[in-house]
């Protein structure tokens, strides 16, 4: 079992920066690939980005990609997202979730969650 814990949402200024961490407990964090994951008042979850169990390849949704930065470091047992240029339609609380099987982008393939952190860009 893995229990995730996302940190450093907070109040950002349109064109400003935020890291996120989700850390991770338990000795099979390695062998997850991990996602953000957001979801905005009414809204439905929708899939942020990806990264492998090493951490050689990401994906990322197209409205954040060149923007925001998914990153891991195993021997820390945490994931990272590094937001930049954030825009007020970024806007949402934003989990981690550990992926079990099936498509990255689906956030039914992701079996842990953590609680979520809220960002909220002002304009």
């Amino acid at each position: 079992q893995v229990q995730l814990e996302d940190s450093g949402g907070g109040l950002v200024q349109a064109g400003g920066s935020l890291r996120l961490s989700c850390a991770a407990s338990g000795r099979t964090f390695s062998s997850y690939a991990m996602a953000w994951f957001r979801q905005a008042p009414g809204k439905e979850r929708e899939f942020v980005a990806h990264i492998s169990y090493s951490g050689g390849m990401t994906y990322y949704a197209d409205r954040v990609k060149g923007r925001f930065t998914i990153s891991r470091d195993n021997a820390k047992s945490t994931v990272y997202l590094q937001m930049n240029s954030l825009k007020p339609e970024d806007t949402a609380v934003y989990y981690c979730a550990a992926r079990n099987s099936g498509t990255y982008y689906s956030p039914l393939s992701y079996i842990y969650w953590g609680q979520g952190t809220q960002v909220t860009v002002s304009s």
